[in-house]
C-alpha cells in the first residue's frame, strides 16, 4: 500500500501584514520546526480520520471548557473536508479524477489560534497530498489561491494569499497584491511572487504564548468591513504598509538589519493604530523592544516575529519572554 506524506510549515510574517488582503505586499517566511504533516493512502473507503486536535473525549467538564477556551469549538478536521471539497470543485470540468477511494490524517505542532498559519499549514498539506494522488497538474502559482478559497469561500472565514503563498513556495518570500501585480486565471486570482535568498534574512526570533491566542478572524473580518467601506485611515495605513515593505526589500538586499528592526516596529506601529490589541500581545511587543529586539506580530496576534542584534539581547530576550510564559524560536526559512 503506497503511503502519500505532505508537509507545510507554519509562517511568520517578517513585514507588510495585514496588508496582503487588501491589495498590500508583505514578505515572510516559513519555520522550519513548526508544522503540519498530512498522510493519504488508497482505502476502500473514503475516510477521513480524526486527530488529537478533534478530540471528543475529555477528562472532565473542566477539561472540556479549557479546551474550548483555548482552541474554540472546531479542530482541523474541518478543513481537511473543505479542502477535498474545492479540490474537487475547481478539477470537475477541468481534470478527470480517477474513482479510488483514500484515508486522510493529520497531525500538527503549530500551536493554534496565535496567528502562525496553522489552519493554512493543514490545507496546503491537504492539497500536496491530493495533488499526487489524483495526479492533477494545478499551477503551483495557483495553489496558494486555491488554498485560500477553502477557508474564505467554502468556510466564511476572511484571510488573505500570504500564508498560502509563502507555505506553497517555502523559504523567504516576496509577495505583491497590489491591483498592478494580480492576474486571474482559471477562476483564481493571484499576484507576485518572488523567492529570495534565504540568506539575506538576520538572525530572526518567533515568540508565541498558546494562551494568548485568537482566531484571525477576530482581526480580519472587521478589517474587511472597513477596507469594503472605504475606510480613509485604514487605506492610508495600508499604503504605508506597501511602503515600508519595499523599503525592507531593499534593506534586506543591502544587508541593513538596523533599518530593518526599524521598519518592522514601525510595522507594528501601524497595525496599532487600525486595529485593537490585547493588553497581553502588547506586553509581548514591549518586551521585546525593552531589550534591544525589534517586534512585531507574526501575523493575526499571539506570536511576535523580530530581529535580535547580538546573543546578549538574545539572551535578555529569552528571560523576557519566560516571565511571560512565552515560547521563544530562534528562526530561518525553512
Amino acid at each position: 500500500m503506497e503511503m502519500l506524506q505532505h508537509r507545510a510549515y507554519a509562517r511568520a510574517g517578517l513585514i507588510g501584514n495585514p496588508s496582503d488582503g487588501y491589495g498590500g505586499k508583505t514578505i515572510a517566511f516559513t519555520i522550519p520546526s513548526l508544522y503540519a504533516d498530512v498522510v493519504l493512502y488508497e482505502w476502500e473507503e473514503l475516510e477521513v480520520i480524526p486527530s488529537q486536535e478533534d478530540r471528543g473525549r475529555f477528562g472532565s467538564i473542566a477539561d472540556l471548557v479549557r479546551d474550548v477556551e483555548q482552541h474554540g469549538y472546531y479542530g482541523g478536521i474541518r478543513l481537511v473536508k473543505a479542502t477535498i471539497k474545492r479540490f474537487f470543485d475547481f478539477c470537475n470540468g477541468r481534470f478527470d479524477l480517477h474513482n479510488r477511494n483514500f484515508s486522510i490524517r493529520y497531525e500538527t505542532n503549530i500551536p493554534r489560534q496565535v496567528g502562525l498559519a496553522g489552519s493554512s499549514a493543514i490545507i496546503v498539506a491537504t492539497l500536496r497530498a491530493l495533488l499526487e494522488f489524483y495526479e492533477v497538474p494545478i499551477a503551483q502559482h495557483l495553489q496558494p489561491s486555491l488554498a485560500l478559497t477553502v477557508e474564505t469561500e467554502e468556510l466564511g472565514i476572511a484571510a488573505g494569499l500570504q500564508d498560502r503563498v509563502v507555505q506553497v513556495c517555502e523559504g523567504l518570500v516576496a509577495m505583491d497584491f497590489t491591483a498592478a501585480a494580480m492576474t486571474e486565471q482559471e477562476g483564481l486570482w493571484y499576484g507576485g511572487y518572488e523567492q529570495l535568498d534565504a540568506a539575506l534574512l538576520p538572525p530572526a526570533y518567533v515568540a508565541y504564548s498558546s494562551d494568548l491566542g485568537e482566531p484571525t478572524e477576530v482581526t480580519h473580518n472587521d478589517l474587511r468591513s472597513r477596507y469594503l467601506q472605504g475606510d480613509t485611515e485604514l487605506l492610508s495605513v495600508m499604503q504605508e504598509l506597501v511602503d515600508i515593505t519595499d523599503q525592507a526589500r531593499l534593506a534586506l538586499d543591502a544587508g541593513d538589519s538596523g533599518q530593518l528592526a526599524e521598519l518592522i516596529d514601525r510595522n507594528f506601529d501601524l497595525r496599532q493604530s487600525i486595529c485593537s490589541v490585547q493588553p497581553g500581545h502588547l506586553a509581548m511587543v514591549d518586551a521585546a523592544r525593552s531589550v534591544g529586539a525589534s517586534a512585531k506580530f507574526a501575523g493575526s496576534g499571539g506570536a511576535i516575529v523580530g530581529l535580535v542584534p547580538d546573543e546578549q539581547v538574545y539572551a535578555e530576550l529569552a528571560s523576557q519572554m519566560q516571565k511571560l510564559g512565552c515560547q521563544l524560536l530562534r528562526t530561518s526559512p525553512a
